[in-house]
């Protein structure tokens, strides 16, 4: 039985596929998990006939009102993304180079990771989605 934490956290993964498919996002696989990393969605994209990759690390915060969430009006420290520490991009990036490896992609294929913060009120039942492009790995 999953914990309360990991059932909190799918819901996230949930509600932030659904919110990237309605952008146009194709979806390729989620949960993607290896000993040493986790990519929780991975989406591939095609514009000019270029095919593009992006990993995408979803991080889910409960919040009381979704409406007066801005990335101004959180703390430094309750953002989504101070939550991606130096050990889990490392793990992410790990995970990466063994999903491109395992996939037989081109190492000349673009690919970026990104973060999806869903703040997430389950009393109201309402939710905001924030994306953050591009996010550095170590």
């Amino acid at each position: 039985m999953p914990s309360e934490k990991r059932t909190f956290g799918d819901i996230g993964e949930s509600l932030a596929t659904r919110f990237l498919m309605k952008r146009g996002f194709e979806i390729v696989e989620r949960n993607y998990q290896k000993k040493w990393g986790e990519i929780d969605i991975i989406s591939r994209e095609t514009t000019e006939n270029v095919e593009k990759y992006r990993f995408i690390e979803v991080k889910t915060v409960s919040c009381e009102n979704v409406a007066n969430i801005s990335h101004e009006t959180l703390l430094k420290d309750t953002r989504p993304e101070e939550q991606v520490h130096v050990w889990k991009k490392k793990r992410l990036s790990r995970a990466v180079q063994s999903y491109l490896m395992e996939k037989q992609i081109s190492h000349e294929t673009p690919w970026q990771c990104d973060l999806v913060a869903v703040f997430l009120d389950r009393d109201n039942r309402q939710a905001k989605i924030r994306v953050v492009e591009n996010i550095l790995l170590e």
